[in-house]
């Protein structure tokens, strides 16, 4: 007998237990046909009749109901042998039952749930492990999506009777919505919505639930903070926790000092990953672990996306599988060894933190009066035993940790800190590791880490000085999804390659309060010693910068200019000290000066030009960006990715600094390839600082860096203007290069263009400046015109900023063909007129203008415009005069081509009555002759044509027939066609 239940591949052995099933059922198929025996069954019977009837419920979807009867009609157990074999169907046999068979397992699991069946949840928690972790696949979210609706259909009676479900079930759907909400697919959106609100409801009407979870709870909350809903459930947590009326709960502390179950942590692990991962732990020796490990990673991480399930195998490892001692004293590969295996296996950084969060977890709340030594052992052993071959990853996870301490909740750092501290202290007293000695005496520990090491030891309080403390604003920092080169090794335990990334979670809640962070700052090591004098250096000048710009403004520049140098010489790719780290160098720059009380990269608060402090020159942030536009480094690409990441505006003051730059050398009349006219002479400055700033930037580029020269007066005489275009077009180059390296890093994982991206940098140059908008509006339609070029959001801030006045003197400089607002896509064109029907009626007047000055220069198909909105039923007449008219000046500005007037010939008869009659009476008086040499071309195609396939619009005829008359001209070629074609489509 051929089973029905399960797909089978001609080389895989039968399953037992899948043919116990179909044994039963195929012995006692004629009992399971009415009219059943009404006999009670011995125990023996009972159970060879559930086993069939099982069967028959999975395999035969049309006796169903049948099958359910006769189980209804038989059970003595309250239902428990049934939901005892169905939970075995789900953990045995999920993978490999048929679809209609998975069908009838919801089929039969909401009948359980009807009648109360003991065991029912059981069946719920195996149905949320068979849920795989970054598999996009429809199966897999067809089984979300039914447990999902399942849970809000049945929610009275699992919140009475079965409360651990909806518990296990919120801890489930948080952690998949952190995989679900990284994708924005159509497809995906309905179950988004639906999980989202699942959960929205547990926390906000149950939500002492949530605080059964425990620390747990945080940890996935906190990779969902940037969705609206859970925006809202974080600021409540922070600000306003009695708003969740539960008794006890007084802040964010009280998860943290909860210890999560290890039965939560079984849930994101399928029975078949969990019984692989015990048979390793607990039966492969070490040193032979490496084809299980193989076997492994082919089997559950070869996913694009399955690599997000290694956090929750970390947790697992640490929280929920503790080896008996005789395992832990014998050499079967230990639980850290196959931690430092995992972490290999992370291709993308942002993953990366997330597993050593997960494995550092319990050490931010660390309690020997309730937490348990063992979720801390991996951790502590895997930086023990890495070293001294592999003291990369010593490194890496220590500086993990303390910057966790520093900053993964910033308003609780002492707890956070008496925590990591009571993990050490309970680490050395249980045993685990005589003392810290084996770390603070290995010579290949940074000495910053080695410090921080000893005060542990000493028993002082964590702290940091604020020289060397990172700068990491009170709000999460955006992911930053970046690959590197990863695989699984054969040879060893775990790599020695690791991404040179920071990894961490965004945050868009604008409440003021600290919020916990993941920060990974996972970079390449040095495999033997640091390079102390390197080091030594770069902490000099750190030192130096706070010192000297404290006491003099001067003397930090020119500081800050040594410091870029060394900055831009260190190879990213060498293997360099730790220490070295570009995220490290880049947070103590920051840091230094915001401690001076300088902000790098603020907002522009005072105009440039104005009679105060001008930031934007011969200050700390104008260096940077003119060093970053002059050096294309990746290092100084760092600098300004993490000032981007902790939220200061980096793209706008770069646009800022390069319009600027081309406006005063537009000023200067140092313009090589392109002039703007029509600059009001209010806006000039007496001299351009700006220009001579970046061009004592250029002297000291094209001398080497090496040098420092001191600024000096520039003729621009003696400079060739195309030397200062050139200058200009290399700014502009640089700022869109950093646009599309932040688009590539920063929006990795959401929809977010190019221009969009433009557009809020933009924003904020023009909220900085009001008086010279007009002229970076020239400079942005010039230098990057494949960003503005009828892009709405653009085109739309461009009319309702600039008066009629500048939208004229663009209009000149339009007609001129010095750039362009429209481009010549038609498609493009109707797409944004038809997106301006909901605008004001100023802005839809500015934007008419513009079209009509730059399409009656340009080879854009009016016709086709026209045809389009006029044959579509875009324009409504008692809504859209404004377009209306808009057209019509478009079509009279135009001269009557051919095409032009065979396109207002055949416009639509519906609507717009007196448009074509219009348009042809302006032309007549324009240009009379090349409209009707038009109409004769016009009526030599329309007589070639059958009436049936073409009607001319009705008003333009009549117009035709009085002009004809009222000029007295008679009858010829033209009308006679036309008034035929008129005649017949009347008759119709």
């Amino acid at each position: 007998m051929v089973s029905k239940l399960i797909h089978l591949a001609a080389y895989e052995a039968e399953n037992h237990f899948e043919l116990s099933l179909r044994q039963a059922f195929k012995l006692l198929e004629p009992k399971l046909r009415p009219p059943f025996c009404l006999k009670i069954p011995d125990p023996q019977e009972y159970k060879e009749l559930n086993w069939a009837i099982l069967y028959g419920i999975l395999c035969e979807p049309h006796f169903a109901k049948i099958h359910i009867k006769h189980l209804h009609a038989i059970v003595t157990d309250g239902y428990g042998l049934i939901c005892y074999l169905l939970r075995k169907v789900v953990n045995e046999l999920y993978l490999k039952l048929i679809d209609s068979a998975k069908c009838q397992i919801f089929m039969v699991t909401k009948e359980m749930i009807n009648v109360c069946a003991v065991g029912v949840d059981s069946v719920l928690i195996s149905l949320f492990r068979q849920i795989v972790g970054g598999d996009f696949g429809e199966g897999n979210l067809w089984l979300c999506f039914e447990l999902v609706s399942l849970l809000f259909n049945s929610w009275n009676y699992l919140l009475e009777e079965l409360p651990e479900v909806i518990i296990s079930a919120l801890y489930t759907f948080l952690r998949l919505l952190a995989d679900h909400c990284r994708f924005s697919d159509a497809k995906l959106e309905p179950l988004k919505q639906l999980e989202i609100a699942f959960c929205i409801k547990v926390i906000k009407e149950q939500f002492h639930f949530c605080l059964k979870i425990g620390r747990d709870f945080i940890r996935l909350l906190q990779d969902l903070v940037y969705v609206p809903e859970f925006r809202a459930v974080w600021k409540d947590l922070l600000l306003n926790p009695s708003n969740f009326r539960s008794p006890g709960f007084f802040d964010i502390s009280n998860f943290y000092y909860t210890r999560t179950s290890s039965r939560y942590f079984l849930l994101r692990i399928s029975p078949e990953m969990e019984a692989q991962l015990r048979f390793l732990m607990t039966n492969v020796k070490l040193g032979s672990q490496t084809r299980y490990q193989v076997w492994f990673a082919k089997k559950f991480l070869h996913g694009s996306e399955s690599e997000t399930v290694i956090s929750d195998i970390v947790r697992f490892i640490c929280c929920a599988h503790h080896p008996p001692n005789e395992v832990i004293q014998s050499d079967i590969i230990p639980r850290w060894a196959v931690i430092g295996w995992l972490l290999t296996c992370c291709r993308k950084n942002y993953i990366k933190a997330k597993v050593k969060l997960a494995l550092f977890y319990d050490w931010l709340f660390f309690d020997d009066r309730t937490d348990k030594i063992m979720n801390i052992e991996p951790a502590m052993l895997l930086m023990v035993f890495s070293i001294p071959r592999y003291n990369d990853m010593v490194h890496t996870l220590l500086e993990f940790l303390f910057l966790l301490v520093d900053n993964y909740d910033v308003e609780r750092k002492d707890k956070i800190a008496l925590g990591v501290a009571s993990a050490f202290s309970a680490l050395i007293e249980k045993g685990v590791i005589s003392s810290l000695d084996t770390l603070t005496s290995f010579e290949g520990l940074s000495p910053f880490l080695r410090e921080r090491l000893r005060i542990l030891s000493s028993g002082k309080k964590f702290q940091v000085p604020n020289e060397l403390q990172l700068f990491i604003p009170n709000h999460f920092v955006k992911p930053l999804p970046s690959s590197s080169k990863s695989c699984v090794e054969t040879d060893i335990i775990y790599s020695e390659n690791h991404p040179s990334r920071v990894a961490a979670h965004e945050s868009a809640t604008s409440v003021g309060a600290s919020v916990p962070i993941v920060v990974d700052v996972s970079a390449s090591h040095h495999s033997v010693v640091t390079d102390v004098q390197q080091y030594d250096n770069i902490e000099i000048l750190v030192k130096n910068l706070g010192e000297g710009t404290r006491k003099s403004y001067k003397m930090g520049l020119n500081t800050l200019k040594e410091l870029l140098v060394l900055f831009l010489s260190l190879d990213v790719n060498a293997q360099a000290g730790r220490t070295m780290n570009t995220e490290i160098l880049s947070s103590r720059i920051v840091n230094t000066y915001y401690l001076s009380g300088y902000k790098l990269f603020s907002a522009l608060e005072l105009p440039p030009n104005g009679p105060s402090y001008d930031d934007e020159i011969e200050s700390p942030t104008a260096l940077i960006i003119r060093t970053f536009i002059f050096h294309h480094e990746k290092n100084i690409q760092e600098l300004l990715l993490f000032c981007s990441r902790n939220g200061l505006p980096v793209g706008a003051r770069l646009l800022s600094y390069v319009s600027r730059l081309a406006y005063e050398v537009n000023k200067a009349g140092l313009t090589g390839n392109v002039e703007f006219e029509n600059i009001d002479s209010a806006e000039i400055d007496s001299k351009p600082q700006l220009l001579l700033f970046h061009l004592s930037g250029y002297f000291s580029f094209r001398n080497g860096m090496g040098e420092n020269p001191q600024d000096r007066v520039v003729s621009f005489s003696e400079i060739d203007k195309e030397v200062i275009a050139k200058l200009v077009t290399n700014a502009f180059s640089a700022y869109r290069c950093f646009l599309a390296y932040s688009k590539d890093i920063l929006h990795k994982d959401t929809d977010v263009s190019l221009t969009k991206v433009f557009y809020l940098d933009l924003m904020s140059c023009v909220e900085w400046n009001e008086r010279r908008v007009k002229f970076l509006f020239h400079c942005v339609f010039y230098h990057l015109s494949d960003l503005c070029i009828c892009k709405e959001e653009i085109v739309k801030l461009l009319v309702t900023l600039l008066d009629d006045t500048d939208l004229v003197n663009m209009q000149f400089e339009i007609i001129a063909k010095k750039f362009s607002v429209f481009g010549k896509d038609t498609k493009s064109i109707f797409l944004l007129v038809k997106s301006s029907l909901n605008w004001g009626c100023l802005e839809q007047r500015k934007l008419w203008g513009l079209i009509r000055s730059e399409l009656i220069v340009s080879q854009v198909r009016v016709e086709s415009i026209l045809l389009k909105h006029f044959c579509l039923g875009v324009l409504d007449a008692s809504k859209h005069a404004i377009a209306i008219e808009g057209l019509l000046n478009l079509c009279c500005h135009n001269a009557p081509s051919p095409e032009l007037v065979e396109a207002i010939m055949l416009l639509p008869n519906d609507a717009f009555h007196g448009f074509s009659t219009a348009v042809l009476a302006s032309w007549v008086v324009s240009n009379e002759s090349m409209l009707f040499d038009s109409l004769v071309d016009f009526a030599e195609k329309l007589g070639k044509m059958s009436e049936s396939e073409v009607v001319v619009n009705h008003s333009a005829i009549l117009w035709l027939v009085n002009h004809f008359r009222t000029q007295g001209l008679s009858y010829s070629t033209i009308y006679s066609n036309l008034y035929g074609n008129i005649v017949g489509g009347r008759g119709k």
